[in-house]
């Protein structure tokens, strides 16, 4: 298994929101959603605000594999599941990440229904790809 390095987990967890899109059983990915994201230790989570009714998060199920970009940083993941001991230091992540927002809209996910889904995002080695932005082709 694959792991982040410092440097993307530091661009990642600097960047307010993450576009997520997971892949369809065919391979191709889904559109993209903006979601928020926070660090905890060398692990990255995103929740459904939506809990597991959020299309988005109804498309992970699928295949357990997408892509992610944030903060210049592109990479192939997988979802996993978050370990639950962990969801009040998740919460707490969330409450210092986005405290700038109103109550409101940072307790949108701390509810139990976003709690629920939870998901750890787990880099993949096939894609080290630490910029967005896409490569030349090589000349021959």
């Amino acid at each position: 298994m694959s792991a982040w390095t410092r440097g993307e987990l530091d661009k990642i967890a600097a960047a307010d929101e993450v576009e997520i899109a997971s892949l369809r059983h065919d391979g191709t990915l889904r559109s993209p959603v903006t979601v928020w994201v926070i660090r905890h230790g060398d692990d990255l989570y995103v929740r459904s605000v939506k809990g597991s009714a959020g299309a988005w998060f109804r498309g992970t199920k699928s295949r357990n594999e997408g892509r992610i970009q944030a903060g210049g940083v592109a990479r192939d993941v997988t979802f996993g599941e978050a370990d639950d001991t962990l969801s009040d230091e998740i919460d707490d992540a969330y409450r210092a990440k986005y405290r700038r927002y109103a109550a409101n809209i940072v307790n949108s996910v701390l509810s139990p229904q976003a709690r629920s889904a939870t998901l750890r995002l787990v880099p993949r080695e096939s894609a080290r790809s630490t910029s967005s932005r896409p490569s030349r082709p090589r000349r021959a």
